[in-house]
């Protein structure tokens, strides 16, 4: 597949780049933390992300959306990550993303084109404990019909305070650990026996500890049989993260670049010298092929690929360890101002290290590649 984006691809890339530097660019995550917003966002940012149809990138056509692809998408979360943009996007596409591969066509006329609009919200709502554990939840759900009560906990669902509706991840049959017994629940965040609590995490970023108490949801697909449809979901998610992180990475650097240049000491610029170049060039090495590896995984997921899971696992591993890289070192080479709240470069930290710990930390995603590769 040629990695490369096509015409349509890159004006929006550009359109995308615009709009965050314009509209939300670091000071407003600044702000939003500052007073502590009920939301996490900025709603009349995110009305402007629905308007140009951000929201509908991913969502087919005869459900509203524009048919886009995750490339599309991707791009935009990329530019997205330059600025450390603070909105329900990813969550919503994640969400919206498990709607589309089990749901069925009855739940997807009702909420895709919704979702489109920008007028759902949905969040993934799968970890139950520190660890990433795809197939660890012990959440019960009781199914009769299409009717399901669901009883647990969920931690570290991002966005999970401001969704709409909530994409559970709860257990028929079987134990903590098996692959069979998963079923996906849809379940209205304001309904009875749904108690959320808000946490912000270190990157000032929305996620949100969750109780179900005989909650009602609705099934989504086959009860006992989500196993499958949650991979992709899973998947997804991973690779549109790695996106985003990708555009944290290329900013963090750009950012540390130019502060080599203009930093002087003794006379010269830092940047002349030998052991920071050394430095730099490794940066720039690393960057280059997070570009690579996560064009591949994006180009993968709309070809509908075979090699869709590994590509995620390898793509999530390599940005982990990128974003980790550039970001230490981002501060490292600002020197002790670096550390100060008035320099943004630590923001771009914060995120990658809350960033590396969704959907699977690099040991995880090493040990899964490994068993893809059957080792």
């Amino acid at each position: 597949m040629p990695l490369v984006l096509n015409e349509e691809q890159t004006m929006l890339k550009d359109s995308a780049k615009d709009f965050c530097a314009n509209n939300a660019p670091i000071s407003q995550l600044r702000q939003l933390r500052d007073a502590r917003s009920d939301t996490g966002f900025d709603t009349d940012t995110w009305k402007q992300m629905v308007d140009l149809g951000w929201a509908g990138i991913t969502i087919p056509e005869e459900f509203g959306g524009l048919g886009f692809g995750y490339l599309g998408l991707g791009v935009v979360l990329e530019e997205c990550g330059r600025t450390l943009t603070a909105s329900p996007l990813l969550a919503t596409v994640v969400g919206a993303s498990a709607i589309e591969k089990a749901a069925s066509d009855e739940q997807k006329n009702e909420l895709l084109p919704k979702v489109a609009a920008g007028e759902l919200l949905l969040a993934l709502a799968l970890e139950e404990s520190a660890h990433h554990q795809p197939y660890g939840s012990s959440t019960s759900a009781q199914v009769s019909g299409n009717s399901v009560t669901v009883s647990g906990n969920k931690q570290f669902v991002i966005d999970g305070n401001s969704a709409d509706k909530l994409v559970v991840v709860a257990r028929s049959s079987g134990s903590s650990g098996d692959r069979d017994g998963l079923t996906l629940v849809l379940i209205d965040r304001e309904s009875s026996g749904v108690k959320v609590t808000r946490t912000i995490m270190a990157d000032s970023r929305n996620a949100a500890n969750i109780s179900f108490d005989g909650a009602q949801g609705t099934l989504i697909g086959t009860a006992g049989g989500a196993a499958d449809a949650l991979d992709a979901v899973l998947d997804t998610g991973r690779i549109l993260l790695s996106a985003e992180m990708l555009g944290g990475v290329q900013e963090c650097f750009d950012r540390t670049i130019e502060y080599l240049k203009v930093r002087e000491q003794f006379g010269v610029p830092i940047g002349s010298f030998q052991g920071l170049k050394h430095r730099a060039a490794q940066m720039f090495c690393e960057v280059e092929m997070s570009k690579s590896v996560v064009l591949e995984a994006l180009s993968a997921l709309d070809a509908n690929s075979e090699d869709c899971a590994e590509l995620a696992s390898l793509s999530k591993t390599r940005l982990n360890d990128t974003y980790n890289l550039v970001t230490a070192e981002g501060v490292q080479m600002h020197g002790g101002i670096g550390m100060t709240d008035e320099y943004e470069i630590g923001f771009f930290m914060k995120r990658s290290r809350v960033s590396e710990q969704a959907f699977g930390n690099s040991s995880f995603h090493r040990d899964r590649y490994g068993v893809i590769q059957g080792y």
